[in-house]
């Protein structure tokens, strides 16, 4: 189905599975303070769904999930419970019917839409009184003693992130949000993680997969491991590591 779909810039097909095992988890109390805001909560769109993260975490508040990806590679990944269902659709149209959601949550993704058509998407489907909720998570921060050994990895791929990583890092400050704000929480994403796990997660980066391709396959996160082993110590030894997490809420008018 077209949906009417416009292209899109399409960072993480190829690295899908990588993606879908090397994500944070989102914290139980984003979810508890959404469960707040939203009543009743009967269906919710989940655009941008990636390989369904945060939709087995708003599985449980609502009574079906509706969670779309443009990416066939990144739905082929996506998994959920039974009240979740994925479809291939871009962020900027779905087959909701008008005033039929209670809610819509964008994960970490809603600086890749075009966001004038898909606010006036939001408008559409929304009922009175419905909410859109979106959130993402800025850089990694690492314990002391290994955050600045990681500056170097950092330094290297700076080049390759796409320009939409510039409205992560200025939490969504410019958009022109529809609706009226929800005061909304300050938290963090806070994960145990050993190196492996870590270095996973930078293997994932889209500016990884960029550099990559850019240099004859030379890989950034393998170049930098020794230096920052050095740093972590043993491998096997789990840290704390954090990422500042950002919330915008805006309610429909009943």
């Amino acid at each position: 189905m077209n949906m009417n779909a416009p292209t899109f810039a399409d960072h993480f097909s190829a690295v899908a599975t990588q993606y879908a095992h090397a994500r944070p988890e989102y914290p139980a109390a984003l979810f508890d303070w959404i469960a707040s805001v939203v009543s009743p909560r009967v269906l919710a769109w989940e655009p941008g769904c990636g390989s369904g993260q945060a939709s087995r975490d708003l599985a449980p508040l609502f009574a079906r999930v509706h969670a779309t990806d443009p990416s066939a590679a990144q739905i082929a990944q996506a998994r959920g419970p039974a009240n979740v269902t994925f479809s291939v659709e871009p962020g900027e149209r779905c087959a909701l019917p008008d005033a039929s959601v209670d809610a819509v949550c964008v994960a970490q993704a809603l600086h890749w839409f075009d966001r004038p058509r898909f606010f006036a998407e939001c408008v559409r489907v929304l009922r009175p009184g419905g909410v859109l909720l979106a959130w993402g998570y800025q850089d990694l921060v690492a314990p002391p003693g290994v955050d600045g050994v990681l500056d170097p990895f950092r330094d290297t791929i700076e080049a390759y992130w796409p320009p939409e990583r510039d409205l992560i890092d200025e939490a969504y400050a410019s958009f022109a949000w529809p609706f009226d704000a929800i005061d909304t929480p300050t938290m963090d994403l806070v994960a145990e993680w050993t190196l492996p796990r870590m270095l996973g997660y930078f293997s994932s980066y889209s500016a990884t997969k960029r550099y990559r391709d850019a240099h004859g396959g030379d890989d950034p996160v393998a170049a930098f491991t020794p230096a920052i082993e050095a740093a972590w110590g043993d491998p096997a030894t789990v840290r704390t590591l954090r990422w500042p997490l950002f919330v915008h809420a805006r309610r429909k008018a009943g």
